[in-house]
């Protein structure tokens, strides 16, 4: 079906001097000198609340509200729903509630 091919590219030394010189002259992201990578400290001493809110995850729910099952639909019904991008099952949820309870 597909072949898979990969190339991989080798730069001449010219073309890696050059752009070995550019990383250099970048004034965005100079190259660490022996004195930053001294300085240098792990995020979690710097910023802890940062590393700490970066690395919460959502609990088990203490009450769940909601009931997982497992439900076979249309791929056209679930393209549907998905396309409104995230949240798509809480509207699909809403939507069943509405057709039902009419509320």
């Amino acid at each position: 079906m597909f072949e898979r091919v990969r190339e991989i590219y080798i730069p001449t030394d010219e073309e890696e001097a050059e752009i070995q010189r550019q990383i250099k002259e970048d004034p965005d992201a100079p190259e660490w000198t022996e004195e930053d990578w001294a300085r240098a400290r792990p995020a979690i001493e710097v910023h802890p609340e940062l590393v700490e809110w970066s690395l919460r995850r959502r609990g088990k729910q203490k009450a769940p509200t909601k009931e997982l099952i497992s439900i076979r639909l249309d791929p056209d019904i679930t393209a549907y729903f998905r396309a409104g991008g995230p949240g798509w099952q809480t509207r699909l949820n809403d939507t069943l509630r509405q057709a039902i309870f009419g509320s």
